[in-house]
């Protein structure tokens, strides 16, 4: 589990590499991960944008923007959370993701929270000790 705390936002991030969908022999990995968003701050807020930076083992980047996440801009107040869950393909056996959500409040202040950054492993990566 990946967590990180931005102005009151608490992002909690568990990857999970989907061996059923996945054809590693064709260069078809695909994982998909669950987000909690949780509101621990004093102040109500919205959830109006994302960005992900997706790069895989070997260096590839894709980036992804849009309104909200999985067709939703949920509002949370004080002790509220939101609970997702999408996915992501790559062409190779290992890569990571970070991301931002645009958050808004009830004032119009609108701030970026972190989303950490996570690891994605699947079994077909040779794993090596540094």
């Amino acid at each position: 589990m990946y967590d990180r705390t931005t102005r009151g936002i608490r992002i909690e991030v568990q990857p999970f590499y989907l061996e059923d969908q996945s054809t590693p022999d064709q260069g078809h990995f695909v994982w998909a991960y669950r987000v909690r968003i949780e509101n621990v701050g004093p102040e109500r807020v919205q959830l109006m944008n994302r960005y992900w930076k997706i790069t895989d083992a070997i260096g590839r980047i894709k980036e992804v923007r849009g309104p909200g996440v999985v067709g939703e801009q949920p509002l949370l107040g004080p002790g509220e959370s939101f609970e997702y869950t999408s996915g992501t393909p790559l062409s190779t056996p290992s890569g990571i993701m970070v991301g931002t959500y645009e958050m808004t409040t009830d004032s119009g202040d609108t701030f970026p929270v972190e989303i950490p950054p996570f690891s994605l492993d699947s079994p077909h990566e040779q794993s090596s000790l540094n």
